[in-house]
């Protein structure tokens, strides 16, 4: 099977800093700076706070200045393959959307595998989620509108926490957006198994897998939490947006998701762009990039609302 990618979008793909992902080449394209410069502005307020000491947890809090009163809450996991990233990848995003939407955003810095392989990560996002849920007072956050967002494999972790936080029932959960999420780890899909894929390769994306799930990889022993395509009761989850470029190897698996998700009777939107590689959002300026873009704040303008 071939696919084409954009051609604007081609034209740009270069521009990212991440060829395949192992064992040799994750030292160094972790001491880049994925989040690259970002500018800005004065008018949201950002404070670290540690939410957990053992292990340490830290939360990035972003409120726009001046807005009093209990504002609804996005609570990110960024991306990186579960093994790559920083919360300083939502810095930008959450400039404008704390400005836009008048909503606190909350940014989690769990720990990376494979250093840290699963639960851990997972238990990360939990005590972040758990934390602001318990301190709502003290952050101005209405405890009924906190929602769960997150892309890549910040988007595997969003589902795996909507899973949890329902079966835990101590918090309750909003909405998801789960941009390009990476759920499956058994690789057993068309799109998971296109060679020369831009930005995420299948090569990277098998190491992401084993990385995150260590000894569990490739036995029949994974659970949901940690591969959430592996979820067979998708009842009572909170409304979901799944998005992904037609050209991305994760496209498949979340098209799939998605279709489960409403026969589970979860109000789920599904957006499937022609053209466009995994995480096609950074690539603002390009028409496909702009409607992906535009699709999530069109959405979660309704959820907010």
């Amino acid at each position: 099977m071939t696919l084409e990618l954009d051609p604007d979008v081609a034209a740009m793909v270069d521009m990212i800093p991440i060829g395949t992902v192992d064992s040799e080449t994750l030292p160094a394209i972790r001491d880049a700076d994925l989040a690259g410069p970002v500018e800005l502005s004065e008018q949201v307020e950002r404070r670290d706070h540690v939410v957990s000491s053992e292990p340490e947890v830290v939360v990035r809090v972003h409120r726009p200045v001046g807005v009093d009163g209990a504002l609804a809450c996005v609570y990110s996991i960024h991306g990186g393959g579960y093994v790559l990233g920083s919360y300083a990848m939502d810095d930008a995003r959450f400039d404008a959307w704390c400005q836009r939407y008048r909503i606190v955003g909350v940014s989690v810095e769990y720990r990376l595998a494979p250093e840290t392989p699963y639960p851990g990560p997972l238990e990360d996002c939990y005590a972040g989620l758990r934390w602001v849920h318990q301190n709502h007072q003290m952050l101005g956050v209405d405890p009924d509108r906190i929602g769960i967002a997150g892309v890549s494999a910040g988007g595997g972790l969003a589902a795996a926490l909507a899973l949890l936080a329902r079966d835990r029932g101590e918090v309750p959960v909003r909405f998801q957006l789960l941009e390009c999420p990476m759920l499956d780890d058994r690789q057993i899909t068309p799109s998971s198994r296109l060679d020369g894929l831009a930005i995420w390769t299948k090569e990277s994306n098998e190491f992401g897998w084993r990385s995150y799930l260590g000894g569990l990889y490739g036995t029949p022993d994974v659970p949901a939490y940690a591969a959430p395509a592996r979820a067979t009761d998708l009842e009572g989850l909170p409304p979901a947006y799944v998005c992904v470029g037609a050209v991305d190897g994760f496209r498949d698996e979340d098209v799939d998701y998605a279709n489960r998700l409403n026969q589970a009777g979860v109000p789920t939107e599904l957006h499937v762009y022609q053209g466009a590689p995994h995480g096609v959002g950074v690539l603002a300026g390009t028409a496909v990039a702009d409607r992906y873009n535009r699709g999530i704040e069109e959405w979660l303008a309704r959820q907010l609302s």
